[in-house]
């Protein structure tokens, strides 16, 4: 079993309707995701997935949220950590079906979350 890894980041803005106050007003973060495909290379390949393939998929992922505000893409929900794992998994799997797990990590507070199916 093989498992691949590819990263990426973005800047975006949120704010949630609870906790404390400097959670509910509009803020922004720099967030970095890990993408980690798992499987069986293809032996004529030797590949799990052609890295272009994999870097071209979160590139348009990455599109969606980069320099936006996360309340506005209903997909997601309340843009917490956890729901932002899950749709950036999600989105990647539709496209990518080896997808394994998602980690959002947010450094600037020594905070990571991670979504696996």
């Amino acid at each position: 079993m093989i498992e691949l890894t590819q990263e990426f980041g973005f800047d975006a803005a949120h704010f949630l309707g609870q906790g404390a106050a400097e959670n509910r007003r509009m803020h922004g973060h720099s967030f970095y995701v890990e993408v980690t495909l798992r499987g069986e290379p293809d032996p004529s390949t030797g590949w799990l997935r052609d890295l272009g393939e994999v870097r071209s998929v979160l590139d348009s992922i990455r599109g969606l949220l980069d320099h936006r505000v996360l309340n506005d893409i209903a997909e997601i929900g309340n843009p917490t950590l956890e729901n932002l794992a899950k749709f950036i998994f999600q989105s990647a799997k539709v496209k990518l079906p080896e997808v394994a797990r998602v980690k959002i990590k947010r450094p600037s507070y020594g905070q990571s979350c991670v979504y696996e199916a």
